[in-house]
């Protein structure tokens, strides 16, 4: 009994082997390669799928999705003999499993060594200068010789990215004293922009403004000469109206001549000679109302009925005739002219 019971237990063993062997179960978005005795014989997909035990064989498991596969920095000399250091991503799917299996080793070495090689075929053929503002036309370069080599292996390379472009520490050096160097060029551009533009227009605000205090002293003096004749005519119409005589006229004038020595720096002053005609007419009128017995009219000014000022001294010149003579600086006095002489005055 213990041998058949033996026997019974290592059956259940293969069998159960055997079918753990035969059913295969492939997740999404994966497939699997099968052998036949060593040979290939069909890709499985996802699912559940049967094979033969013990016959058919899953050799490899492979992903189809997108993957990503960063490459370490490459050093890559330019075309102006700069070696520069360059970081990879590259992103590629497999689309045959069977030939991503039989027709390359190993497919994630390859494109890394045909990066590297199509990186510096490129790179050679620039400038450093170049290399730097180009990233876009070396990844469609890149894209473009990976994607056509690796058709055949069974790989689609989607994108190629450059991640790092790390050039020496003395050019990098020099890089940031020139671009230092071109950004205060560009602010000292940008300052005496704004300083012309701020002297142009403060030129334009003063203009304006001379414009408009011109323009309102014009005005100002248009107004003022109008009031002025407005007053003189007003002044004029009122004396004609009133029909003022030369008595008037002649005692508005004595009011006026103090206001004429008023002031600290009035040492000498002239008064005209038609001062002594309103003189002698006031002089007159008032021989008229105070002299003579009162019947008829006064009797005419002589050379003695002239007006004092305030200090007792006659403000007109005395009548022509001859002088004294200065005993003191033995000089005769020239003869005056009462009529046309400007008489001096002393204003205290």
């Amino acid at each position: 009994m213990e041998p058949v019971l033996i026997v019974l237990v290592v059956l259940v063993v293969v069998a159960f082997i055997a079918l753990i062997k035969t059913i295969q179960v492939i997740p999404q978005a994966s497939a699997a390669i099968v052998e036949r005795f060593g040979r290939y014989t069909r890709t499985l997909n996802a699912g559940l799928n049967i094979v033969v035990p013990f016959i058919d064989t899953v050799r490899n498991r492979i992903d189809l999705r997108e993957q990503v596969v960063p490459f370490p920095p490459q050093p890559v000399i330019t075309q102006d003999n700069l070696v520069v250091n360059i970081d990879t991503v590259i992103y590629y799917q497999v689309t045959d499993p069977r030939a991503a299996t039989y027709e390359v080793a190993s497919y994630i070495q390859a494109i890394e060594q045909l990066t590297v090689t199509t990186l510096r075929n490129i790179i050679g053929s620039m400038d450093l200068e170049s290399t730097l503002t180009s990233r876009e036309v070396i990844n469609a370069g890149l894209r473009g010789v990976l994607d056509e080599a690796t058709g055949k292996w069974g790989i689609r390379v989607n994108r190629v990215e450059l991640k790092a472009i790390e050039p020496p520490t003395s050019i990098q050096d020099s890089m940031e004293k020139q671009m230092r160097a071109d950004r205060d060029k560009r602010a000292a551009i940008l300052t005496a922009e704004g300083s012309r533009q701020a002297a142009i227009l403060r030129a334009e605000g003063e203009k304006q403004a001379d414009v408009l205090r011109a323009e309102g002293e014009a005005q100002a003096a248009v107004l003022r000469a109008d009031g002025e004749a407005a007053a003189i005519r007003t002044v004029f119409e009122a004396i004609h109206d009133g029909d003022a005589d030369q008595k008037l006229l002649a005692y508005q004038y004595l009011q006026t001549l103090p206001e004429l020595a008023k002031g600290d720096s009035n040492k000498l002053w002239i008064i005209p000679s038609e001062v002594g005609d309103a003189l002698k007419g006031l002089g007159g009128a008032f021989t008229g109302l105070t002299g003579g017995n009162g019947a008829g009219p006064a009797a005419a000014p002589t050379s003695a009925q002239v007006p004092l000022d305030p200090a007792g001294r006659p403000s007109v010149s005395p009548p022509a005739g001859p002088r004294p003579v200065d005993t003191e600086k033995g000089a005769a006095r020239p003869r005056v002219e009462p009529t046309r002489e400007y008489p001096k005055i002393d204003p205290e």
